[in-house]
């Protein structure tokens, strides 16, 4: 996964879509999110379970432990293969379970002619439903945001057709297993196997080349995910 994802739509309409009886503690905007080029280190929504219920909280994508801090840059994702075993995200894992709701995502594919010519390719679901992305996230209650607040995407090795464009992909859940992922009864033995092998397939997805626009984090509209 290279590191853009769109998230347009009301938050509502991800809720709606996970069909959650729990209630969303904190308010959020039903407005459109209208976020067609999310950029790593930028805050965006993120769902994850509090005590009391549900909490929608605009989150920086990106994270590290305190002792890695300034040591690189923070990651933006996490390898299924190693998220659970791993030091690096022993801090997150699992309580810090989370979902980050999207459209789609970008991957560049190169120019078997040249190499340093790429063209961005756009990912999203074949029936047009919502995606919901696997995450961690740490979070701190408080007026302002926290400097350790942040959130990583988990990645799965990609399958089918999906190869061609990318080796990786988000670990996209279904609703269902979504709702598993926040239950705070999911045992962690259960999470883990949802890491390994809860992926949705290549086949529930399309994907189509798009304009070079996106490539500027600046961009923003609905024009970037038209088919170029």
């Amino acid at each position: 996964m290279c590191g853009r994802y769109s998230i347009y739509e009301s938050m509502d309409h991800y809720l709606r879509q996970l069909s959650l009886d729990l209630v969303v503690i904190n308010g959020h905007d039903h407005e459109p999110i209208s976020r067609y080029n999310v950029a790593p280190a930028t805050r965006v929504e993120v769902i994850r379970q509090a005590e009391d219920g549900l909490s929608v909280e605009k989150v920086r994508w990106g994270w590290s432990p305190f002792w890695a801090k300034g040591k690189r840059p923070d990651p933006i994702n996490a390898r299924a293969e190693t998220v659970v075993t791993g030091k690096f995200f022993k801090g997150l894992w699992p309580a810090g379970r989370a979902l980050a709701p999207a459209n789609g995502w970008f991957e560049w594919v190169p120019d078997p002619a040249d190499p340093k010519r790429k063209q961005p390719y756009y990912i999203t679901s074949a029936d047009g439903a919502p995606l919901y992305f696997a995450a961690l996230a740490e979070v701190h209650q408080g007026i302002e945001p926290d400097e350790r607040d942040g959130f990583v995407i988990i990645t799965a090795a990609a399958d089918q057709g999906l190869v061609d464009i990318h080796d990786r992909k988000p670990l996209v859940l279904t609703p269902e297993v979504a709702r598993e992922w926040l239950d705070p009864a999911t045992s962690p033995e259960r999470a883990a196997a949802i890491v390994e092998s809860g992926c949705r397939p290549a086949e529930d997805f399309r994907w189509y080349p798009v304009g070079k626009a996106v490539g500027n984090v600046r961009n923003q509209g609905p024009e970037l995910i038209e088919p170029a």
